[in-house]
């Protein structure tokens, strides 16, 4: 009975732990956070960067001494040299050799160290495209999540106005029954009932195709719940005088679509440099140790492996030179090649630095923007509330028409709806100029 009642406490901890896995509630660094960590962007990225410090390990490896042993073995049959007398001999011998050497490239130009120097700078600016990748996931999903809230507060104000259309129908029937109402004022109520049931439908199912969106685009399981929370509320929503030199500024140090960008052009301008390093002469210093063994196979006595190893041990030391005169233009197409590439990089950064400008000139723009359009919004939602209560009344009593009550029934919701998007609107842009004056988007700094 001990053993049964163990593991039915067990059982009702992992079902606890199921259900409240189950019940979820995602915050917006939740959701950025896990579609950044799952991303396959990310992982390719990530993948890349690995190319570049594996490139930049090899090339630092470059710049070392290289060190091979070899061996070999051969057998001459027939008419050949006494390994012994080094005479002519008509017997078949065994020769075997041994050898270790190494080689140092004592000056090249700089090329070997321009390519180490290049390849560090390409793990500089995947770093950068990394960060990119990671900031791009985290504002795109945080787009997503606001479009979820827009259609979860437009579901709600469609259930709103649905309520208050039954309301409005039940009442005029009772009225209608009373000689209050006319058959026409009940036929226009049903039908304004019957419209704002269609708006809710279409509403919910503009919700269902955005969380599918907010899903895809986290790599979340389109088959699991993904129960959404809200957003933090700003209420004081006003314009706000940014300075945009200094953003600019900022930028040009945080930003890493600018850093990456100014990376390309170091690794361009560098590339160049090993491109001229290979018109260079390219000195080198050499050096081994060899030895090896030798038998005549006629079954004669012969001396032994070890003081054969011992006696015939030789040492050589050596310095190259290298001078390249003519190899079909490679080493000049290269060089011109590489200058191309530097006045590329180079354009590709100041197109980057105008097109990071003008997303900042336009993301405080669209704030202040914003702003002030929530603000009239939010009046003109007071003002049609009051109004809208006032028509019921006389609607009541008779002094309007029900299709005048339902014009301004709509007017309200649209008002509402409006407000309601400049609200989550302002909240994105908001975040965005945040952004790029240094803050990230995810609260807690992702661990690359």
């Amino acid at each position: 009975m001990d053993f049964m009642k163990k593991w039915m406490v067990i059982f009702i901890i992992l079902k606890s732990g199921a259900l409240l896995a189950q019940e979820k509630v995602w915050t917006l660094d939740d959701c950025m956070r896990y579609a950044v960590e799952n991303s396959p962007k990310r992982i390719k990225q990530e993948a890349q960067n690995e190319i570049y410090r594996q490139n930049r390990k090899e090339a630092i490896g470059s710049l070392l001494p290289t060190v091979n042993a070899g061996t070999g073995l051969g057998a001459n049959f027939g008419r050949g040299v006494d390994p012994e007398t080094n005479t002519y001999v008509n017997v078949s011998s065994l020769s075997n050799s041994y050898e270790i050497y190494s080689s140092m490239v004592l000056f090249d130009g700089m090329y070997r160290l321009s390519t180490a120097k290049l390849h560090r700078l390409n793990q500089l600016k995947g770093e950068q495209q990394l960060q990119d990748v990671e900031d791009m996931l985290a504002y795109e999903c945080m787009e997503l999540f606001f479009n979820v809230l827009y259609y979860k507060g437009t579901v709600a104000l469609a259930q709103q106005q649905l309520d208050e259309s039954l309301a409005n129908l039940r009442q005029v029937k009772r009225m209608e029954e009373l000689g209050l109402k006319s058959a026409p004022d009940v036929a226009e109520t049903v039908a304004k009932e019957a419209e704002d049931r269609y708006n809710l439908t279409k509403q919910s199912n503009l919700l269902r195709l955005e969380v599918i969106r907010l899903k895809n685009k986290m790599n979340y399981p389109l088959t699991d719940e993904l129960t959404i929370g809200e957003a933090e509320v700003t209420d004081n929503i006003q314009s706000k005088l940014e300075n945009l030199p200094d953003m600019y500024a900022l930028a040009t140090t945080h930003s890493p679509k600018i850093l990456a960008s100014a990376k390309e052009v170091e690794a361009r301008q560098m590339e160049l440099k090993g491109a001229k390093g290979r018109m260079f002469p390219m000195i080198s210093l050499n050096g081994g140790v060899n030895t090896g063994f030798a038998r005549l196979m006629d079954g004669g006595d012969y001396m032994a492996f070890n003081e054969q190893l011992r006696n015939k041990r030789g040492y050589y030391v050596s310095v190259s030179l290298s001078v390249p005169i003519f190899n079909g233009f490679s080493r000049t197409t290269g060089i011109q090649r590489s200058k191309q590439n530097v006045i590329i990089a180079q354009n590709d950064f100041s197109e980057m630095m105008q097109s990071v400008f003008s997303e900042i000139d336009q993301a405080v723009a669209d704030m202040n923007g914003l702003a002030e359009e929530y603000n009239q919004s939010l009046r003109k939602t007071q003002s049609m509330e009051a109004a809208h209560q006032v028509n019921q009344r006389k609607y009541m009593e008779g002094l309007v028409s029900a299709l005048e009550l339902n014009t301004s029934s709509n007017r309200l919701l649209q008002s509402r709806i409006e407000q309601l998007y400049t609200h989550l609107k302002y909240q994105l842009k908001s975040r965005l100029v945040e952004y790029y004056k240094g803050k990230k988007f995810i609260q807690i700094t992702m661990n690359n």
